[in-house]
């Protein structure tokens, strides 16, 4: 059975996502009861992924030689990099392990197949806590997966708990690799957040840092800046459009299992005849994202006054505005803004969730929303592996 609760237990969440870059890993501290003032980010630390750590796991997205080995080799390698970033917590918080009641990891995700009925995160849970001394609690999508759900996104719940507000519907946009949003309805928090929504919206980053890496080997296009030197595309933007995953109800979430570069390039064939230039390119993927985005918001919560943007898409002010405009297009008032509003960084959020998900694995509690995911039912996610 779960041991008592002290006024603010500290949990760590570690993350790293889509966009392949890094771990941002916090030190959060939870009550008893976590509200939207609550959660308390005590530290935060990045340790960025090398390029041949990069490339592997992008290439593990898709099957090939010796691919069982290549991944048991990558865990390791990703154990030490959760590890490193927990050193550099503890070292910044002044605390030791003992005082950090359990790590919540996601792991990284390299494949992701919910209609089949598995989701894979290449991940070390047992080595992280041999290497940290804290019990480590991961794999969390399996057992919503288990229960027929999407496993994913997850973070919805953590948003319901920490952002709603009784009075009022908000909307917060996670813009990692892929997009997703969480609708919070005023009334969610009075009736077991029966109306909260959630889902993948489509790419987020992922066909951006796809296409910049292309052409100008960068990771990223840091501040927009490059899309903002291009003309968005309204015939390449309408054949991207079509695909099938847009107009799909939830549940349903979605990954680099179907936005990755050979679906880009099956696009691009089609639109050969625009002439393009690269920039224009970029300028069109943002306004794919912002407008799928949009699309979902105009849909779900027209009434929402503020969008509250996190992930590293939050820093790019050049999709920003093209959310805002985009939301515009679609006669909504919505205030885009990132979460610093609401007290947490855009780049701690997905951190911060996991370290609640593993407070509510060690409560017992569930950590899924049957309505999100499309799980039987609501379910402890997570498995322990003890210190």
């Amino acid at each position: 059975m779960p041991t008592p609760h002290s006024p603010s237990d500290l949990y760590i969440g570690l993350m790293s996502g889509t966009s392949l870059d890094g771990v941002d890993g916090v030190i959060a501290a939870f009550p008893a009861a976590p509200s939207q003032q609550a959660v308390a980010t005590i530290a935060s630390a990045y340790v960025p992924f090398s390029a041949g750590l990069r490339a592997e796991l992008m290439a593990l997205q898709s099957a090939g030689h010796d691919e069982i080995e290549r991944e048991a080799l990558v865990a390791n390698t990703l154990a030490a990099h959760y590890a490193a970033c927990v050193e550099r917590l503890l070292a910044e918080a002044g605390v030791q392990p003992t005082q950090i009641r359990a790590i919540g990891v996601h792991g990284q995700t390299i494949r992701h197949r919910p209609e089949l009925g598995f989701t894979r995160q290449a991940n070390n849970p047992s080595l992280l806590a041999e290497l940290t001394g804290i019990d480590v609690i991961a794999d969390f999508r399996s057992r919503d997966v288990a229960a027929g759900g999407q496993g994913a996104p997850l973070v919805p719940a953590f948003h319901q708990a920490v952002f709603a507000d009784p009075a009022q519907t908000r909307v917060v946009v996670n813009i990692g690799g892929i997009g997703n949003i969480s609708v919070l309805h005023g009334a969610a928090a009075e009736n077991g957040n029966r109306d909260v929504i959630g889902f993948d919206t489509g790419p987020g980053n992922v066909l951006m840092d796809l296409w910049i890496k292309r052409h100008h080997d960068k990771d990223y296009d840091e501040g927009g800046k490059w899309a903002a030197g291009g003309q968005p595309s309204a015939a390449l933007l309408a054949q991207m459009r079509k695909e099938e995953y847009f107009a799909a109800a939830p549940p349903k979430s979605t990954g680099r299992d179907l936005f990755h570069a050979a679906w880009l390039d099956k696009q691009l064939g089609h639109a050969a005849q625009l002439k393009l230039s690269p920039a224009d390119v970029q300028a069109t993927l943002a306004v794919l994202t912002a407008s799928t985005i949009a699309d979902a918001i105009a849909h779900h919560a027209p009434a929402t006054e503020t969008a509250y943007v996190c992930g590293g898409g939050a820093y790019n002010p050049y999709l920003m505005a093209q959310l805002a405009q985009a939301l515009q297009s679609h006669g909504l008032k919505a205030n885009v803004q990132s979460t610093v509003a609401l007290g947490i960084a855009p780049n701690h959020v997905e951190a911060i969730a996991f370290a609640w998900l593993a407070l509510r694995f060690d409560q017992r509690l569930p950590g899924n929303l049957p309505l999100v995911t499309g799980a039987r039912g609501s379910r402890i996610l997570g498995a322990l592996y003890p210190a």
